[in-house]
C-alpha cells in the first residue's frame, strides 16, 4: 500500500470498497461506496495510516468517469478512530466542483463545514499544527487557496489518509491519486543552519506536472545539477554528517551516490554550477584554509584538483557563460551583495554588473548568451531581473506578490523555472523548510504557472537543475 497502512471500509457501506498501489507510476487506486461523510455518522473507503504529531499531506486527485450523483467526495481524512461517528476532519472534493473542510468535534455530532472559495480543485493539501488544521486547495498550475480550522482535538495518534465516498448507497465511484506525499516538517523551535530535517530527490516532468520520488536520505543534501549527458546530478550534502560540504554524484541509473573529488575543498555550499559543455564545475567552498567565508573555485566535472577563481570572498558561484570564458557570482563587498563577473581561468579583476541599494543574487546565463538573469529586492519584493553580460540594460521580469528567486533557463532557452516563497518571508531571505511553489514562465513573457507545490526551500533549486532536452526538473523536498 506504499506509504499507506491498511484501507478498509468506514461504517457498513452496502457495496464494498478496494484499494490499489500501482509502485511505477507512484499513484493510488480508490474505489468505495457509502452513503455520505455528513451528520452523526459515515461511510466511505479509507486508505490509512496511523500518526503522531504534526505533518502535511498533499495529493493532485481526479475522479474517474462522469459519475452518479454530484457529492461524491475523495480527499484527505484525519480520524480519532475507524468507527462510523468518530471525530474527524478531511478536505473534500466533489463532484459538482465544491471545495470544503469537513468536521466532527465529538463522537455522534453532527458534521460543520467551512466551504473554501475555490471550485474544481485537483490539488490538496492538508496540514495538522496541534490542534489546527489547515486545508490549501488549487487547481493545478494556480497558488493554494486556504481555509483553517482551530480547536479541533483529535488527539495525538490519529488514523490518517485517503478517501472516496459515492454519497450513495447503490454505486461504486473510483479515483486516482498521485503525487500523494506524507511530509513530517521541522519541529518547532528548531535552529536555521544547526538543525537539519531529511531530503528527498524528486524529478518533475514539467509539461504534465508529474512527480517522481527517486531517492532520499535522512543526511540531508540540496540543490541538485543535472549533469550535461543526462546521466547523473550533483549536489551538495549539508547538516551535520561526516560528508558535510562534500559534492556527491547520483547515478540516475543505478539511484546510487558517490563523493566526488574535490580535493581540499571539502565545505562546499548550494552554490554550484556546471559549464555549458558539461566539462567543468564551479563551486562556493568555504574551508577554513580561507576564513570560513565562500570563495569560487573550479574543477573537472568528473572530479579533481580545484583551482582559485576568486580572490575576495564571500563569492557564491552561479553561473558560466557559454563560451566558458566567464563566470558570474554573486559577491558581497562592503557588506553589500551584487552580481559579478570574471574571467574562468582566473585571470583578471571581478567586474561589478550591479550596483543598486537591493540585494541582487542567483545569476545565470541564457544558453545564447545575449542576457544575464538574476533575482533582487531593488523594486520591494525579491523579483526576477535580467540584464545584457555587461549589465547594461537591466529590466524587471516578474511583478508580483512572491519572493522570487534563482532562475534557471531551460537549455532550449524557452523557459525560466524559479522559486517563489510567499509574501511573509523576508524578501532578503530564502530559509529552509517552507511552502514553496516552483514556477514556470516562458522567457518571452506571461504569466508564472506553478508547476509543484513543495515543502523546502533553501536548497530546493538553488542550481541550474534542467533535464538536457528541457522536459524535466530535479529538485530537492524535505520530511523528517
Amino acid at each position: 500500500m506504499g506509504v499507506f497502512e491498511s484501507h478498509g471500509d468506514v461504517g457498513s457501506p452496502k457495496l464494498a470498497g478496494s484499494a490499489a498501489w500501482n509502485p511505477a507510476s507512484q499513484e493510488y487506486t480508490l474505489s468505495g461506496a457509502g452513503s455520505n461523510l455528513w451528520f452523526a455518522s459515515d461511510e466511505c473507503h479509507f486508505l490509512w495510516k496511523k500518526m503522531k504529531g504534526d505533518f502535511i499531506l498533499r495529493t493532485r486527485v481526479e475522479f474517474i468517469g462522469q459519475g452518479a450523483i454530484a457529492h461524491r467526495k475523495i480527499g484527505w481524512m484525519v480520524r480519532q478512530s475507524l468507527a462510523p461517528d468518530a471525530p474527524y476532519a478531511d478536505t473534500a472534493e466533489h463532484g459538482s466542483g465544491l471545495t470544503s473542510l469537513q468536521f466532527r468535534r465529538a463522537a455522534g455530532s453532527n458534521t460543520e463545514e467551512i466551504t473554501l472559495g475555490i471550485t474544481n480543485a485537483d490539488v490538496l493539501q492538508f496540514e495538522r499544527r496541534g490542534n489546527t488544521y489547515i486545508f490549501s486547495a488549487a487547481r493545478y498550475g494556480e497558488p493554494f487557496t486556504s481555509a483553517q480550522l482551530t480547536n479541533l482535538d483529535l488527539g495525538d495518534d490519529v488514523y490518517a489518509g485517503l478517501f472516496i465516498c459515492s454519497h450513495t448507497a447503490d454505486v461504486v465511484e473510483k479515483a486516482i491519486f498521485r503525487d500523494v506525499r506524507i511530509i513530517r516538517p521541522a519541529p518547532i523551535g528548531f535552529v536555521p543552519y544547526h538543525d537539519y530535517i531529511g531530503s528527498v530527490l524528486e524529478i518533475l516532468d514539467v509539461q504534465s506536472g508529474k512527480l517522481a520520488q527517486i531517492y532520499e536520505s535522512e543526511e540531508p543534501f540540496e540543490a541538485p545539477n543535472w549533469t550535461r549527458e543526462g546521466h547523473a546530478l550533483i549536489y551538495n550534502l549539508s547538516g551535520g554528517g561526516e560528508n558535510r560540504g562534500r559534492l556527491s554524484r547520483f547515478d540516475l541509473a543505478s539511484k546510487t551516490p558517490l563523493i566526488l573529488n574535490t580535493g581540499p575543498c571539502v565545505r562546499n555550499n548550494n552554490d554550484h554550477v556546471l559549464s555549458f559543455d558539461g566539462t567543468m564545475l564551479g563551486i562556493s567552498d568555504q574551508s577554513e584554509g580561507h576564513g570560513g567565508k565562500s570563495r569560487v573555485f573550479t574543477v573537472p566535472v568528473q572530479g579533481g584538483t580545484p583551482q582559485a577563481i576568486t580572490p575576495l570572498t564571500p563569492s557564491y558561484c552561479h553561473g558560466w557563460s557559454p563560451s566558458g570564458k566567464f563566470l558570474v557570482y554573486t559577491g558581497g563587498r562592503d557588506g553589500k551583495y551584487d552580481i559579478y563577473k570574471i574571467r574562468s581561468d582566473g585571470k583578471g579583476l571581478e567586474a561589478r554588473l550591479t550596483e543598486n541599494s537591493g540585494l541582487n543574487d542567483g545569476p545565470e546565463f541564457t544558453p545564447d548568451g545575449k542576457h544575464i538573469y538574476f533575482n533582487s529586492t531593488r523594486s520591494g519584493t525579491m523579483q526576477i531581473w535580467r540584464m545584457k553580460p555587461d549589465g547594461q540594460g537591466q529590466e524587471q521580469v516578474t511583478h508580483d506578490e512572491f519572493n522570487n528567486w534563482f532562475p534557471h533557463i531551460s537549455p532550449d532557452g524557452k523557459w525560466i523555472a524559479f522559486i517563489s516563497f510567499s509574501k511573509d518571508v523576508d524578501p532578503k531571505d530564502h530559509p529552509y523548510y517552507k511552502h514553496v511553489y516552483l514556477r514556470l514562465l516562458p522567457i518571452q513573457g506571461g504569466k508564472p504557472k506553478v508547476i509543484a507545490y513543495v515543502y523546502g526551500g533553501q536548497g530546493t533549486m538553488n542550481v541550474p537543475s534542467w533535464s538536457p532536452d528541457s522536459a524535466r526538473i530535479a529538485f530537492v523536498s524535505n520530511t523528517r
